[in-house]
């Protein structure tokens, strides 16, 4: 690519990151880029090297894309990750690693670019081929996507390897070679080594063509996703669950169509066929007061009520209990669920005698007594009728003094812990700012809050 090209992608002020692995590809584009933003002086760049741990050389690569970085006078913060490859094989395992490790080390407003090639987009449109893949997955990879919160560029995808190879020994540059690009047990290495030679050699544009292939697929993707956009936002629901029954009366092309692009949403991979078919017979269709769920990776999908919810797995805080010694310091709860601080803006709970010690517990059972309600309720019923879906309820925070349960921020007090004059408090629970950019977290609660029980003060 030609550095004026850069121009139609970039502002001339913007802030990029390149995701630099020392290989031939991202070598010429960090090069490339260097060049740019020298033209572009109130532009910045730096670089980011994953470090994978899964090769004996992976120390000396590392070390070889910083000094890289230091003849060109930028940056270049090695992240290093942990690949586990037990739920899929190497190659997906160390791709989700390192996109991960790089969406977190990214600053705000900085775009993203890595270095994939015109080769690279005809094996990942062969690869979803042989999965058996739709328009979407043949669509194969966007110049542009989001990231997260953040812009990822992929400005060589119109560039071919040999291209790429030339631009480098014009340029003299010197990158390293992976050795496991040399292993065919990883399918991608395959078509590289085996096929892709074969192809090339009966058909030279053959990589042309599939990038065209993958365009057009990518097209109707868009215009399905324009189709589309209408009647999937009235099925989503504020808090990011999708109202299903009106799949049940859809053609399955129509409802599979709308689950698609409802899970994408919700930052999913693509379902398969199959996996669709659970979706809708082990879930949609299961009976009213069953508690579905279908594992995806790193995410569930689980059913409540009449709405389809889109899950990160947690592990669970059933058994989790915090002593809160001091209430003066504000205390952090477990999995970024935020922190819990006093405030004497209400006069909600009575504070705690002497020899009662406050704790945080993530469960609770038997009959409590909550202000503005008579009688008992069992906490079941309790739930229920706050319509508070049953995995979110072991992530809320209830206070306790000594065995007595007093309280859940926002939502309820009880007979044992309300106050009785003017001298109580309130705690407050203050949200992380990663939960407040996970929708279904922090829209949930908020919504939870708004369904306080009758006779709650507010807070």
């Amino acid at each position: 690519m030609s550095l004026p090209a850069f121009d139609a992608l970039l502002q001339p002020d913007a802030a990029l990151v390149v995701a630099f692995s020392g290989g031939l590809d991202s070598t010429v584009l960090l090069h490339q880029l260097h060049g740019w933003q020298q033209q572009h002086p109130q532009s910045r760049l730096r670089a980011l090297h994953v470090h994978h741990g899964l090769s004996p050389n992976a120390d000396a690569w590392a070390a070889h894309c910083q000094t890289i970085c230091e003849q060109l006078q930028l940056t270049c913060d090695v992240l290093r990750v942990t690949v586990d490859d037990r739920e899929t094989g190497i190659e997906a395992a160390a791709r989700t690693a390192r996109y991960q490790a790089l969406s977190a080390a990214l600053k705000p407003g900085e775009i993203l670019l890595t270095a994939q090639h015109l080769d690279d987009q005809c094996e990942t449109f062969l690869l979803a081929l042989k999965r058996g893949s739709g328009p979407a997955g043949l669509a194969a990879m966007p110049s542009s996507r989001m990231l997260g919160s953040h812009q990822l560029v992929r400005p060589l995808l119109n560039q071919s390897r040999k291209s790429l190879e030339a631009y480098a020994d014009v340029h003299q540059l010197v990158w390293i070679d992976d050795e496991s690009n040399q292993d065919l047990r990883y399918d991608r290495n395959f078509l590289r080594q085996r096929l892709l030679p074969e192809l090339y050699q009966r058909w030279p544009h053959f990589a042309e063509a599939t990038a065209r292939s993958a365009a057009l697929c990518s097209e109707q993707e868009q215009l399905l996703d324009e189709l589309l956009a209408g009647q999937l936002a009235e099925l989503i629901q504020p808090d990011g669950s999708l109202y299903f029954p009106p799949l049940m009366n859809m053609s399955a092309l129509r409802a599979n169509a709308l689950l698609r692009r409802w899970i994408a949403g919700q930052g999913g991979a693509m379902p398969s066929r199959d996996a669709l078919k659970r979706i809708c017979d082990e879930v949609m269709a299961s009976r009213e007061d069953a508690q579905p769920r279908l594992r995806f990776g790193q995410a569930e999908l689980r059913r409540y009520r009449q709405q389809l919810y889109w899950l990160p797995l947690f592990p669970s805080l059933r058994d989790t209990e915090l002593a809160w010694p001091d209430i003066r310091q504000p205390l952090d709860l477990p999995q970024n669920l935020g922190t819990l601080r006093a405030s004497q803006s209400q006069s909600l709970l009575r504070y705690p005698q002497p020899d009662e010690q406050i704790s945080v517990r993530f469960h609770a059972q038997g009959h409590v007594h909550v202000v503005g309600r008579n009688g008992g309720r069992e906490m079941k019923k309790l739930w229920q009728e706050l319509q508070i879906p049953p995995w979110q309820r072991e992530r809320l925070p209830l206070i306790f003094y000594n065995q007595a349960l007093v309280c859940l921020p926002n939502l309820f007090v009880t007979h044992a812990g309300a106050a009785s004059d003017q001298q109580g408090w309130q705690i407050v629970w203050d949200m992380t700012p990663a939960q407040e950019s996970n929708n279904n977290e922090a829209m949930a609660y908020r919504l939870f809050s708004g369904r306080r029980v009758t006779g709650m003060g507010g807070g």
